[in-house]
């Protein structure tokens, strides 16, 4: 099942700009390990179920995994042997936009060595760069 908001504003939304750094979820806040992202890019829904599955699924279902980003961001696609011109096409899929810096999952309640493990075969199904982080205990929280 893809993940996909229920409803937005608006049916189809410009492309918008990349540029900068994640604005927030830059720290892992819930679980003890996290995935973060090194490059920029957006995130499809279907990457993000296939990264949950993997990490699930490496955990022999023990732990938990907090997924941290979602795909609200509706895609379009017009069909093949279009031609130019008539409009922008129909949604296709959702996807995520990803910043450098964004905890994109965490989990909590398992061994370092198998967090690192599960978080690298889960980055094979992304198309963006990732590296493995730690929580920090962080003053005043």
């Amino acid at each position: 099942m893809a993940l996909a908001p229920k409803r937005t504003k608006f049916r189809k939304n410009q492309k918008g700009s990349l540029e900068g750094l994640c604005k927030g979820g830059a720290f892992v806040e819930f679980g003890d390990y996290g995935m973060q992202a090194l490059t920029r890019g957006y995130v499809t829904s279907n990457q993000i179920e296939a990264c949950r599955i993997v990490i699930s699924r490496f955990f022999s279902r023990k732990g938990k995994v907090w997924i941290r980003i979602f795909p609200d961001k509706p895609i379009t696609k017009k069909p093949a042997e279009t031609r130019m011109g008539k409009g922008k096409g129909a949604v296709d899929h959702y996807a995520a936009s990803v910043r450098p810096g964004r905890i994109m999952f965490e989990v909590s309640n398992v061994s370092k060595e198998d967090a690192q493990a599960a978080f690298r075969i889960a980055e094979g199904k992304l198309g963006i760069r990732t590296r493995f982080v730690e929580r920090l205990e962080r003053i005043g929280r």
